[in-house]
C-alpha cells in the first residue's frame, strides 16, 4: 500500500471526509489490539490521506474506553508523519466563544485511567523497555501553524492560536468547582481526548496538532447555560463543515512537507540498556524502535 504521510483523526461530529476520493477501508491489527474502526484511506486533491473516526462510526466508544495506543500505532503502520486531530471542546475563557476554533500549544493532563505510553507495560507485552520522551512542547509547532492558517483561510471562523487544553477523564462533563479551577488557572479550553494521543504521537515520531472546535462555555460561565449533549451536537453540526474544509486546505499545505520535526523523538529517549531489552519486545515494537537499537 502507498505510504500515507498525512493522517486525520476525527472526533465528535466528524466521522468522515467527503472530499476523500479513491477510498478504501483498511482494517488493521496492532500489538495493542484493534483501533476504533477501519482506517479510510484515499486522496484529497491527489495527496494520500488516512482518516480514522476516533470514537468509531456512530460514536460507539467513550473517551475513557478509546484504545488510543492502537489508534496511533495504526497510523504509524500506514506511514503517517503528520497527524491532524479534530475535536470538540468547551471554552474556559470569555473571549473564546462557541463556534471559534482553537489550535492549542500546551496540554494539561487531568486523566486518570488511560495508558499514556507504548512502553514498559507487561499487560500488552512491552514490559522491560523504559522510554522517557520529551513533551515540553507537546504539539508540533509546524503542524499547528499549518492547521491555524488553514482555518484562517476559510474566512468564516475566529481562530485562536495557542492556549492550554486541559484534558479531563470524562465521559461526564466538569463540575462547576472543577470548571472554575480550570478557568482561574488560565486554561483556554477543556476536552476529553488529546491525552494520551498527543503523547503517543510523540513516542511514534509523528507531528500532532489539534483543531479544537468550541461548542460551549463548559459550566463556569454564570450567564450561560451549562454544557449539555444537545448543545454540543448543535454546534458541532455548524463546525463540522469548517473542520472538513480546513483539513482539505491543510493537506494541500503539507503536500511537499519535509519529514516530521519529531521523527527522531526516541533517539535519546530509550534508557534501557540495549542488551537488556527482551527480544520479544524488540520484535513487537520494531516499527517504533527499530532505528535506534
Amino acid at each position: 500500500m502507498e505510504k500515507m504521510r498525512i493522517g486525520v483523526i476525527g472526533g465528535s461530529g466528524v466521522y468522515d471526509i467527503p472530499q476523500l476520493t479513491d477510498v478504501q477501508e483498511v482494517q488493521l491489527d496492532t500489538p495493542f489490539g484493534a483501533p476504533s474502526d477501519a482506517y479510510i484511506v484515499g486522496r484529497i486533491d491527489g495527496c494520500p490521506v488516512a482518516f480514522l473516526a476516533r470514537h468509531g462510526r456512530g460514536h460507539r466508544i467513550s473517551p475513557t474506553r478509546l484504545n488510543s495506543r492502537a489508534n496511533i500505532f495504526g497510523f504509524k503502520l500506514l506511514g503517517v508523519e503528520y497527524l491532524i486531530s479534530i475535536s470538540a471542546c468547551g471554552s474556559l475563557q470569555p473571549h473564546i466563544r462557541p463556534g471559534d476554533i482553537v489550535v492549542p500549544d500546551q496540554v494539561f493532563d487531568r486523566t486518570r485511567q488511560r495508558a499514556s505510553s507504548f512502553f514498559d507495560d507487561p499487560d500488552v507485552g512491552t514490559g522491560g523497555l523504559v522510554v522517557h520522551v520529551s513533551v515540553a512542547e507537546p504539539f508540533c509547532a509546524y503542524l499547528s501553524t499549518v492547521c491555524a492558517d488553514s482555518v484562517a483561510s476559510y474566512g468564516h471562523t475566529t481562530i485562536h492560536r495557542g492556549g492550554t487544553l486541559v484534558t479531563i477523564e470524562g465521559p461526564r462533563f466538569s463540575t462547576k468547582a472543577e470548571s472554575h479551577v480550570f478557568q482561574q488557572s488560565g486554561f483556554a479550553i477543556v476536552g476529553m481526548t488529546a491525552v494520551p494521543e498527543v503523547f503517543l504521537a510523540r513516542e511514534a515520531g509523528m507531528s500532532y496538532a489539534t483543531m479544537a472546535h468550541v461548542t460551549d462555555y463548559d459550566v463556569w460561565h454564570e450567564s450561560e447555560a451549562p454544557v449539555t449533549v444537545e448543545m454540543v451536537v448543535r454546534q458541532l453540526l455548524v463546525n463540522a463543515e469548517v473542520a472538513k474544509a480546513a483539513v482539505v486546505a491543510a493537506v494541500g499545505a503539507l503536500r511537499d512537507a519535509p519529514p516530521s520535526p519529531h521523527a527522531e523523538a526516541l533517539r535519546d529517549a530509550i534508557i534501557t540498556h540495549r542488551n537488556a531489552i527482551p527480544p520479544a519486545v524488540r520484535a513487537r515494537l520494531d516499527r517504533l524502535i527499530g532505528s535506534y537499537i
